[in-house]
């Protein structure tokens, strides 16, 4: 094989804790207990299954892939280094030393008070291939050694009362790589099987013969990557052929950078960032700092020495937000970013935001931040003024106390059915960090309108959903009204 070595130096740091994020999204669960129903099985992205695998296991499909976009060198050489990342499982098994010498399985075993349990852990792997010449195809089996560790449980006099044995099943990944001429630039196609040999027959035998949270990063040198959510307009038919196969290539690394492409199993933004403001992974998908770290904090003391015991990382997580300080929690608390704004290149790990310009996985972070101002507070965000804002409609406009009809297209809804022709007045016009507006409204048939906007509760409709009314007495619009 003809290898090539990379035309200088790049650092990955910054684009592996994104990767990270990824990683390890819903490797454990709140409230990151081994007892919780919900952390019995894995809720983690990128799993590839053991291609011999029977339905019992409900394993998962043992390969991904994904095609990016290449500009044609520019130095030659070129080319492509590829990483791939994954985590291994590994059964933490927790055994009680019998009198007769002998040893017992157990699910939890009490050492001088404190809990050590029985789990199945993970371990990070990479794989680096030597950095691929252009045109250069690859079809390479890579191996992961399995293995096993013994570690002794002693009291504190110092008698063995039992010991921790940790094992994992060997792991086999294959990685092939396609290039395709389209259209003045290159496709470069990667992808990633599992071949593990034996037959998995359970879903505990299947995840452990898994690859969890399998995801690419390629480095190019000497040429860039193409932008697959907004190409240039001469890249867009190329970029529109390229496929994916759960994996999804996007721009990673400062933003306007093109020589790396991070492949996640989730669908992310180009440049995505951590938040600023997390102060460490949670793990659990979807949710926000905030809220788990209020969640973890209202744990019995009972329940986070559980999860101290269930992982490692579960033990962070518990420690870190016990540690908080007042200041701290303010920090999560959420702040407002103008999504138009120019974005700067990243100053530290950060995942997800609402805006194209600042967005990863979802997963742990409160996305919104706009340099010190608190979260859609009028009295220190003077832009925001919904009270006042309008919006022009067919060439009216439409402000607070207007009078519109109600068309609804979306259908978020089957309530949506019942304001299809009514009349209604926008008590507000606002916009959201994304720049879309939105009208809030009260029924100007609901007898209890009055009670809505003393409560502050509105229903919201786009403005191509609204038709502007001329301006007459609410009386006159109901006796019109089907």
């Amino acid at each position: 094989m003809n290898a090539l070595s990379p035309a200088g130096p790049v650092s990955l740091d910054h684009v592996r804790t994104i990767a990270d994020a990824v990683l390890y999204e819903g490797y454990l669960l709140y409230p990151y207990r081994a007892s919780s129903h919900k952390n019995q099985s894995r809720w983690q992205f990128g799993v590839l299954g053991p291609p011999s695998a029977s339905a019992a296991s409900f394993s998962e499909d043992p390969g991904m892939e994904m095609q990016c976009l290449l500009t044609a060198p520019h130095e030659p050489p070129g080319g492509v280094t590829i990483h791939l990342r994954f985590l291994q499982l590994q059964v933490r098994e927790v055994q009680r030393r019998d009198e007769d010498g002998g040893y017992t399985p157990v699910e939890q075993l009490v050492v001088d008070g404190v809990s050590v349990l029985s789990w199945d852990e993970a371990v990070e792997r990479e794989v680096t291939l030597p950095a691929l010449a252009w045109h250069q195809e690859l079809d390479q089996l890579h191996r992961v050694t399995g293995g096993s560790e013994t570690e002794p449980l002693t009291d504190l006099s110092g008698a063995e009362v039992g010991r921790i044995v940790r094992r994992r099943q060997p792991l086999a990944a294959r990685i092939r790589t396609r290039w395709t001429a389209d259209d003045g630039f290159v496709r470069l196609s990667v992808s990633v099987d599992n071949e593990h040999p034996d037959t998995a027959s359970d879903k505990d035998s299947a995840i452990r013969a898994s690859l969890i949270g399998s995801h690419l990063l390629l480095q190019a040198h000497g040429a860039g990557f193409v932008s697959l959510l907004e190409p240039a307009d001469e890249a867009a038919g190329a970029a529109g052929r390229c496929r994916q196969r759960r994996c999804w290539p996007v721009l990673a690394g400062p933003s306007g950078s093109t020589d790396t492409v991070l492949g996640a199993p989730i669908i992310l933004y180009d440049y995505p960032e951590v938040a600023e403001q997390s102060a460490g992974a949670l793990f659990d998908s979807t949710e926000i700092d905030e809220i788990l770290t209020l969640r973890v904090m209202t744990m019995t003391d009972a329940e986070k020495a559980e999860a101290r015991a269930t992982d490692p990382r579960a033990r962070e997580i518990i420690d870190r937000c016990d540690g908080m300080s007042p200041a701290d929690l303010q920090q999560l608390h959420g702040l407002l970013r103008d999504p138009h704004a120019p974005r700067s290149a990243p100053a530290g790990p950060s995942p997800a935001g609402p805006s194209p310009a600042d967005t990863s996985a979802p997963f742990d972070s409160d996305p919104f931040d706009t340099g010190g101002v608190p979260w859609w507070d009028p009295a220190t965000d003077a832009a925001v003024r919904p009270e006042s804002d309008a919006v022009v409609i067919d060439g009216v406009r439409v402000a607070k106390g207007s009078l519109v009809r109600v068309h609804p297209s979306r259908r978020a809804d089957a309530q949506d059915l019942f304001f299809a022709d009514q009349v209604a007045r926008v008590t507000a016009v606002l916009s959201d960090v994304d720049g879309a507006v939105h009208v809030a409204l009260v029924l100007v048939d609901d007898p209890a309108s009055d009670l809505h906007d003393w409560y502050g509760r509105y229903f919201y409709f786009a403005p191509d959903e609204l038709e502007p009314l001329p301006v007459e007495s609410p009386m006159e619009h109901r006796e019109e009204t089907p």
